[in-house]
Parts: structure tokens; sequence; C-alpha cells
């Protein structure tokens, strides 16, 4: 038994450590006149808060899919939320009919393509997954 408890903290500290060590950017199209945001601002929209950009633009958000781990850290760290209760506060506003959720991608290609090709796009993706398509506006440890 002892030695169960030992294996699973020892586990607990690997996925701890691997979670900690991931970082999540915020992007937005490379000639987006955003050039950065707040974490309060970027929870606004993917909280259906409110869609606009800082440069007035009306934002077009897109998710990562709902199995992603990204999306996971995404929403604790900028929103303070678990991907439960955000998608528990979509519902609600989907069915006011106040907003419309955002977009939901595959994978961070998909959202760093879909970002890349539409000026008012903000979506996240994976740090090490940037490159000059896009523009961090925000990164989460």
């Amino acid at each position: 038994m002892n030695k169960i408890k030992r294996l699973a903290s020892l586990a607990a500290l690997l996925l701890a450590s691997v979670g900690a060590q991931a970082q999540v950017a915020v992007i937005v199209n490379s000639k987006s006149p955003t050039a950065s945001m707040t974490a309060d601002q970027v929870a606004s929209i993917f909280l259906g808060k409110s869609n606009t950009l800082p440069s007035g633009a009306t934002a077009a958000p897109v998710d990562q899919a709902e199995s992603a781990a990204v999306r996971e850290l995404f929403y604790s760290k900028v929103t303070g939320k678990q991907a439960a209760q955000v998608k528990a506060a979509w519902s609600r506003l989907v069915f006011s009919g106040k907003a419309t959720p955002p977009k939901e991608m595959g994978s961070s290609a998909d959202v760093k393509k879909f970002v890349a090709a539409n000026p008012d796009a903000i979506g996240y993706i994976e740090k090490s997954a940037v490159d000059g398509s896009v523009k961090v506006v925000l990164s989460v440890d």
C-alpha cells in the first residue's frame, strides 16, 4: 500500500510539473492593431461579456476542442473558471439569445490558421506553436 501511495504522489508531482511548464499564448492576426490585452479583456471576450477587441473591431473568438489540455489551462488561468463552468455559462447565454459561443477548432494548428486568415480573430494556442503568422497579445504561464 505504501508503494502505491508513493507512486501516486510521484505521478501527481510529475503531472504538476508538466502542467506548470505549459504556456498559453493568446493570439490575434499579425496585422491587427491590437498590441496587447489584459487577462480581463480576453476573459470578457471568451465568456461572452464583450465582443469587441481593444481596437474597436468586433472580435471573432475561436476555441480549442473540449478535449484539448490547452483549453482547460487557458480557461483556468485567464478566467479563473473550469471548462465545465464556462460551458454552463455559454449554455445560459445561448439559451437567452444574448451571445454565440466561440467557434471551436480541432487543434492549435487549426486555431493559428484561422486567426492568421481573419483580421478580427482571437484565439489561444500553446506558446511553443507561435510563429510569424500571428501576434501574441497575452502570455499565460
